[in-house]
């Protein structure tokens, strides 16, 4: 499908009628550090999220999910620096933090998606929120989706954002997002904060099919350290003003919105991967050969999960055999003698493993190639036309010297 797609600047102010922004206002110690986004739609826009499955939640997704359960929201604020989770007042801060805004913005507070980032079980205080919501909302920008994107990090070394354009039955669409995500990242629906916004429109019905089916092969498929967070989310707002007409079904425009939104969400949990805490590389794993899709998914998955298989690629060790030892315990159904492993990069392709045996290989020419920043792990399972990827990242010392005293 040809929807003359092409990168943009702007992140989530990119579409029509967007704005947003960031600023520090006190949660966080470090006056250099923004700790409070806002995104705002010039116009009522089609709402859906999804969150995570851990069975402790923070209370800002309990808020989220009755204010956009008609399916329709205008504004996006989250803070950093504190999660809002198991605090017994944390539902009520979550709803005045959302009235707040909507005094400020001048509408409800049933409006609102509301998230929260950060340190878990410590009392998320108002005050510095409530005084510094005022200036958040002046602030409000076209060009704002950078500062939104500081706004809600924590341990993340880098902002990540992005923007697309185009088209849907002739008429000129964007879609852009911002993302936060660098350690507890293990997901099982989605995975850190994700907000993203598009003009298209389409009805709160599509938009949720579109972002529950996306999920599946793209933030489902990230893992940093095997821990899914309390507080997952991943939420887009649609206000309709690219002018399309609305998508209300499946068909050529629904195709050509999932396209779009795919691009964006693979290029987020890209970032994210590459940004996992103290990590050096980002590493991709392509499984190929697969008879379904689920065996697929899960050899992926496994390999990038595996504490060994990252530890190895730290050192630059081209240690196939816990590639197979990953998929060895990955639960689904393979036939080890047909499995191939490879290494690639931009310094090369290196095989070293084919019809589940070692073959010989030049250790000096691995080491070359998986002494670069970002790593593709390939595995081909030979026993069908499926295939799914998954991204990680090392493991390195730094991650446990940053979750070592996180807290403290």
């Amino acid at each position: 499908m040809d929807i003359n797609m092409k990168l943009i600047e702007g992140g989530v102010c990119a579409a029509k009628g967007f704005k947003a922004n960031g600023i520090h206002c006190g949660i966080r110690k470090n006056r250099t550090k923004k700790d409070l986004s806002l995104i705002l739609s010039e116009l009522p826009a089609s709402a859906a999220a999804v969150y995570t499955t851990n069975l402790v939640k923070g209370a800002p997704i309990e808020v989220t999910k009755k204010h956009i359960s008609n399916g329709y929201a205008r504004a996006i604020i989250c803070n950093s620096g504190n999660a809002n989770t198991c605090n017994a007042d944390g539902i009520e801060i979550a709803e005045k933090m959302s009235e707040c805004a909507a005094v400020a913005l001048g509408i409800s507070s049933d409006d609102i998606v509301i998230a929260s980032t950060g340190v878990i079980g410590q009392p998320l205080d108002l005050t510095p929120i409530s005084a510094g919501i005022p200036s958040l909302a002046e602030g409000l920008s076209e060009n704002g989706s950078a500062a939104a994107a500081e706004g809600i990090m924590t341990t993340d070394t880098v902002k990540k954002e992005i923007a697309l354009e185009f088209s849907i039955g002739g008429r000129l669409c964007r879609i852009g997002g911002i993302a936060k995500g660098s350690g507890m990242i293990h997901p099982n629906m989605a995975t850190m904060l994700v907000f993203i916004t598009t003009d298209v429109s389409i009805s709160p019905a599509m938009l949720q099919k579109a972002l529950s089916s996306d999920i599946a092969d793209t933030f489902n498929m990230i893992s940093i350290d095997g821990d899914t967070s309390t507080n997952d989310m991943v939420a887009v707002l649609a206000n309709g003003m690219a002018g399309n007409s609305e998508i209300v079904s499946e068909g050529s425009d629904f195709e050509a919105f999932m396209e779009a939104l795919n691009t964006v969400n693979i290029h987020l949990c890209r970032m994210i991967a590459g940004d996992g805490e103290g990590a050096t590389k980002l590493l991709e794993c392509r499984a190929t050969g697969a008879k379904d899709i689920k065996t697929a998914k899960a050899v992926a998955k496994s390999v990038i999960c595996s504490s060994l298989v990252k530890a190895a690629m730290f050192g630059s060790d081209a240690n196939w055999g816990r590639v197979l030892c990953a998929i060895g315990y990955s639960g689904a159904d393979v036939d080890v003698r047909k499995i191939g492993v490879s290494f690639k990069s931009s310094k090369g392709l290196i095989t070293v493993c084919e019809n589940g045996a070692g073959i010989p290989f030049s250790e000096e020419k691995a080491k070359e190639i998986l002494l670069e920043k970002e790593i593709e792990i390939l595995i081909s399972l030979g026993q069908g036309n499926y295939c799914s990827t998954a991204w990680g990242c090392d493991l390195t010392y730094d991650y446990v010297k940053i979750n070592g005293d996180y807290r403290t």
